[in-house]
């Protein structure tokens, strides 16, 4: 007798939709998406000691994957199935590069402050690194995850990771999966959890401020901003700018050479650790990986891109760049030109990028962007960078985020089954690392100020 099985990851990549109408509607929707979640706007409440903002982003994660789930009950025409969920992780493969560019110029334009920071934030970064790594992925793999693991815990989990994990398993993968929940969980729960973490280490009073500071430039502004409001809570009046600076260039430095630290090391490490770990760790749960269904079994048969083309991920930026100039010009207010100028000088450093990607076709694409993104983000370098520079400023780091998690929240929903039995092991390895983190940074920050 013959049992058929579920389709596979790989059998759903095939499956993406080629018709232009179903990528249309992909894109009409997160159009709508994305301006409804700016129209609400942020939404902020008190829980205890801490302040929970909810940014637009958020709202757009939750439209999107309600959208997704509720398909079958959709007219045809308003319908985002598992295909079309399936290419929207692909799009976010894509989409995100526009992010890492923005990025790149913010950082450019800040070097000076870099510059100004001194070793201790230079060497605070490799708390960042390992914090993730020590407390994280022991605690993953006692709770029985596999190798959503490695994308939980290789890092934080913000945009610059996902692009890396991205690029390196695909989002549909399990590392993938793995890294988009560490960033739900941040964007949810991170900055409450980090300010109730930090306020209550700051309380005790064994560490310098100065080093709690630095801890909290997690690489996440709104984590960051958290963390530092409960620490200068603990401390005197006199000392709230001085610490709100260490913490400003911690997180830019955390920008600057997390990215690198995470793509050339952390990442290689985490996997290299899981392979030597798992065998040991994991038996003591009884979750397996076989209890989440074959789509993690045939996660790693599943093409990175599939029949991914340039018109894709053309129709990727054109996705992400349309939800930024929404975003920008709703709740930013900031002059429809100077957006458009900004989005096209993004729009041509990333066909710069696909243009040497594909004449430099066995060099990483990752590399290739990080190499040009530096160059062009170092101001004075390139005779027009200041310019460049200039430009991109114009468009407000958040506004990148929504249409973001606006494609996550549409590959959330395929994933939801696999991500329910998950569920609460997935939550406490994000905040775990989040934890790690933080505390990883402010120990050798310590070190410095002894």
């Amino acid at each position: 007798m013959t049992s058929t099985s579920s389709p596979s990851l790989g059998q759903a990549a095939e499956a993406v939709p080629s018709a232009l109408g179903g990528k249309l509607s992909l894109f009409v929707a997160v159009s709508i998406i994305v301006a409804v979640a700016e129209t609400v706007g942020v939404v902020q409440f008190q829980i205890g000691p801490g302040k929970v903002l909810l940014q637009p982003m958020v709202w757009a994660l939750l439209i999107a994957a309600a959208w997704g789930l509720s398909a079958r009950y959709l007219p045809a025409v308003a319908q985002i199935g598992p295909g079309l969920q399936t290419y929207a992780g692909q799009l976010l493969n894509a989409g995100l590069l526009l992010f890492v560019i923005k990025m790149a110029f913010t950082v450019g334009g800040a070097l000076p402050e870099v510059q100004k920071a001194g070793w201790a934030l230079i060497f605070q970064e490799l708390g960042h690194t390992f914090g993730t790594l020590v407390l994280g992925l022991p605690i993953a793999l006692l709770l029985g995850v596999k190798r959503e693991a490695v994308g939980a815990t290789f890092s934080i989990g913000r945009e610059g990771n996902m692009v890396i994990i991205g690029e390196k398993y695909g989002m549909n993968s399990a590392e993938g999966r793995g890294v988009l929940a560490e960033y739900i969980t941040g964007t949810v729960l991170g900055a409450l959890f980090i300010a109730l973490l930090a306020g209550f280490v700051a309380s005790l009073h064994i560490f310098d401020p100065r080093s709690l500071a630095m801890g909290a430039g997690v690489g996440s502004g709104s984590m960051m901003a958290a963390a530092i409001g409960t620490i200068n809570g603990h401390n005197p009046p006199e000392m709230a700018k001085e610490l709100i600076a260490i913490a400003s260039a911690a997180n830019l430095m955390t920008a600057v050479l997390g990215f690198y630290f995470a793509l050339f090391f952390s990442l290689p490490v985490c996997s290299w650790l899981y392979d030597r770990l798992e065998p040991r760790l994991g038996r003591f749960s009884n979750f397996k990986s076989e209890d989440l269904g074959p789509s993690i079994a045939g996660a790693g048969e599943t093409p990175k891109h599939g029949a991914f083309g340039f018109s894709d991920s053309l129709l990727a930026w054109i996705t992400i760049a349309s939800g930024v100039l929404i975003g920008n010009s709703l709740t930013y207010k900031v002059p429809l030109l100077q957006t458009c100028t900004g989005l096209l000088v993004v729009l041509a450093v990333v066909l710069l990028v696909d243009v040497l990607a594909r004449v430099l076709s066995k060099v990483p694409h990752i590399l290739i962007l990080v190499a040009v993104t530096t160059v062009l983000g170092i101001p004075g370098l390139p005779p027009f960078s200041d310019a460049m520079i200039a430009a991109v400023d114009k468009l407000n780091f958040l506004a990148f985020t929504t249409p973001v998690l606006t494609l996550a929240g549409f590959s959330v929903a395929k994933d939801l089954p696999i991500f329910r039995k998950l569920s609460w092991r997935i939550v406490v390895v994000s905040l775990t690392a989040a934890a790690g983190t933080f505390l990883g940074a402010t120990l050798i920050a310590e070190y410095f100020h002894r």
